[in-house]
Order: structure tokens, then sequence, then C-alpha cells
């Protein structure tokens, strides 16, 4: 078999489990019930191949806290994908890097609503600092930049 049609089939391989793997991905996202932005963000994890359910609640903040994410350090809404807490609009090579990585953290946060952030509407002035979320609690240093 030539070299290039050997990296077409193992390119094809790969893509399918790819988009296999995200597709079987579920995504439960909280969120207070008058935000409509967090229904932005998950239509943007669904455009992406992931199983949404959103779950309205008035209890985010104390929900967030239990996740391990101090106060200053909230997102808009929390996401449990495949046991890790996605904290506001993360973006999905972010998400994709976390489930492939597979790191021994809690999960990862985007503290506020960035502008241009996905799911959010405005320009985006910078790249987004993705910080880890410690299993010991608190806010470890940048997992990601996008």
């Amino acid at each position: 078999m030539s070299k290039i049609l050997k990296a077409v089939v193992l390119t094809s391989i790969l893509f399918g489990a790819t988009s296999a793997f995200a597709g079987e991905k579920e995504v439960t996202l909280y969120k207070t019930p008058e935000c409509g932005c967090c229904e932005g963000y998950a239509d943007y994890l669904r455009e992406n191949g992931f199983d949404v359910t959103v779950k309205p609640t008035h209890d985010l903040a104390a929900m967030s806290r239990e996740a391990g994410i101090p106060d200053e350090f909230h997102g808009c809404h929390l996401s449990m994908i495949d046991g890790y807490a996605v904290s506001g609009h993360v973006p999905i090579g972010t998400v994709n890097k976390l489930l492939t990585e597979r790191p021994d953290i809690k999960g990862v946060t985007l503290p506020g609503m960035p502008m241009g952030s996905p799911g959010m509407s405005g320009t985006k002035e910078g790249p987004f600092e993705m910080l880890e979320i410690k299993k010991s609690g608190g806010v470890g240093g940048v997992y990601a930049s996008e």
C-alpha cells in the first residue's frame, strides 16, 4: 500500500473515531432560568457533536462552589461533561483537549461572560484563558488559551 493511501486510510479511521467519540458525549448544562446566552452555548455544543440537556436552576452558585470553583472564578453556567466540570463559555477546542488528555483535575473554567466567546455576542478582544479546577478545590493555572 502506498504511503499516501495509508495516510488517507489512517486519517479516515481517526476522523471517524473522533466524530463518534464526540457524538457519544453527553452534557448536562445547569443555568439560571433567565439566562439566554447559556442556551447559545448549549447550541454551540450541539453543533459540535454533543448531546446537551439543559437544566435551569436557582442553585448555580452553590453548585459551582461544590464543583470546587471559588466565587470570583464562576462562569455563566456549569456543564458536566464525562466526569468534568466545565464552567462558562469554554471553546470546543479546550473541551476536546480536556476529554482527550483526561488530566487529573476537576475541570476548567472561563470566568464571567467574555464578549465573543461561544454563545456570547460581541467581538473577541484577545485569547480566552481557561483555568484548571484543582481536585482539591480552587483554581490552578491556565489549562488552555484560545
